[in-house]
């Protein structure tokens, strides 16, 4: 048994952070361990100037750290779950979903600014916010935007932009979140799948002590349903798809969002039933929901 584990992050604070919060849970519950964080800059970090579809995709943000895992320079590696690919390779599953952290997004608006305008600039690099967002300000543009969070917040206070939308989540790990505006609820703005969960990925029958103490039962039932609804209906990682399953005892209600490319134009619909059965009703939802085109 280990008593030493080096844990993978990308270099943002916040990466950093929820690399923390994992170490600080394991060495909390594996008295004796000792753990390191070990930091890298990944391909999607390096190209802020394109949007990720045209670069490849969120796997861009996993793939030094797939590599570090597999050549045993790190031990387990901490990502977002919503910036994770959906295929996952078999000989590094994710071996613990943690709690929730607040799944909503928020906005954020320029210093100074206590409301949006007419042809006020929204910095949105997530084609599934902007969508939903128009709706909410269709009087506003958006336009692309990209980086960490510390990143984009310069950006926004410093380039043509008069608001932004972030995940809230990752404000909180910060402890940033009296920067926000307006937060949006589950219905206003589906989420992104996994939005909030924290997936931690270690190599395939390899054991780590304390790692079953980061494991929360209802993010990975949460997970693998938002996961299961994207992966039904193809939605890559730059797509507009999004989920939210909320679970309530032993009740889960999914909230599904299906934009069909050819016609420009998205869907929502909900589903309730057992939270065992959420995969089963997460994919039952995205083909009623792709039925509709």
């Amino acid at each position: 048994m280990k008593t030493h584990i080096k844990i993978g992050s990308r270099e943002s604070a916040l990466a950093v952070r929820q690399a923390e919060i994992v170490k600080e849970i394991l060495e909390k519950k594996a008295p004796g361990l000792t753990v390191e964080i070990i930091t890298m800059k990944t391909t999607g970090d390096r190209i802020l100037h394109k949007s990720l579809e045209k670069i490849g995709g969120k796997g861009l943000f996993v793939k030094e750290l797939d590599r570090a895992l597999l050549d045993g320079t790190i031990d387990l590696a901490v990502h977002s779950l919503k910036d994770m690919p959906m295929e996952i390779p078999r000989d590094l599953p994710v071996v613990a979903y943690t709690k929730r952290e607040d799944p909503r997004d928020a906005l954020i608006l320029k210093a100074g600014k206590i409301s949006l305008k007419q042809g006020g600039v929204i910095g949105s690099s997530s084609r599934r916010r902007s969508l939903q967002a128009a709706k909410l300000y269709p009087r506003c543009v958006f336009k692309n935007i990209r980086g960490n969070v510390q990143t984009r917040l310069f950006k926004l206070e410093h380039e043509d932009y008069d608001a932004t939308i972030l995940a809230l989540a990752g404000l909180k790990r910060l402890g940033m979140e009296g920067c926000v505006s307006r937060i949006f609820s589950v219905d206003e703005m589906i989420p992104s799948a996994g939005q909030g969960i924290l997936a931690v990925q270690g190599r395939k029958g390899e054991k780590i002590p304390g790692v079953e103490a980061l494991d929360d039962d209802k993010s990975r039932i949460a997970a693998k349903a938002e996961r299961g609804f994207v992966r039904y209906l193809d939605g890559g990682c730059t797509s507009p798809v999004a989920a939210y399953a909320e679970i309530a005892g032993r009740e889960v209600r999914i909230r599904g969002l299906y934009y069909h490319e050819e016609s420009g134009q998205f869907t929502a619909g909900t589903i309730s039933g057992e939270a065992h059965q959420g995969e089963v009703l997460a994919k039952r939802l995205a083909k009623s929901l792709k039925g509709r085109f």
